[in-house]
């Protein structure tokens, strides 16, 4: 067996460690608006990375990737000039220089999905769950049994069927 060079061997060694720290591409898209900003990413979404294909030489520096991004037809424009800015951003959060490019590609963008925020329990409700659970001598247990009553308490209330049974 003839022996391999360590820099052939390193690649195949590191690919899980790194994709373990948040080196692959869900974390940019579950990230992306803490990483551009809310303006930004409501009218854009990454979609992927392409790395480079061919390995640099001993002593050459590698290739930085592509990152691909569809963007909404009128904003195209203005994120192409805030290019730059994005780039710094997404290799910041990745803590090196990994995306040297930015492609647009123009389509729809579905807005993001925004929670509402759950109505405020009915007293009601609140007092007879508080009861249900005074006989519990734990505090973080008492307190854990009282936020599921409250959240059953709500569902019950604003017509959600009971999906325990």
């Amino acid at each position: 067996m003839a022996a391999k060079p360590l820099a052939d061997l390193i690649d195949d060694c590191l690919a899980p460690a790194l994709a373990a720290q948040g080196f692959a591409g869900r974390a940019i898209v579950s990230l992306w608006p803490e990483i551009v900003g809310e303006r930004l990413a409501a009218r854009s979404r990454p979609l992927k990375i392409d790395w480079p294909r061919r390995r640099p030489a001993p002593g050459e520096s590698s290739d930085p990737a592509t990152m691909v991004v569809r963007v909404e037809g009128a904003f195209a424009l203005e994120m192409q000039q805030l290019a730059p800015l994005v780039l710094e951003r997404v290799n910041t959060h990745l803590g090196w220089r990994a995306v040297g490019k930015l492609v647009l590609k123009q389509g729809p963008v579905e807005a993001p999905v925004t929670r509402q925020a759950p109505p405020p329990p009915d007293p009601a409700t609140v007092a007879r769950v508080a009861q249900q659970v005074s006989g519990i001598a734990d505090p973080e247990l008492r307190a854990a049994l009282e936020r599921l009553g409250r959240s059953v308490g709500a569902g019950a209330r604003h017509g959600r069927p009971d999906t325990a049974s």
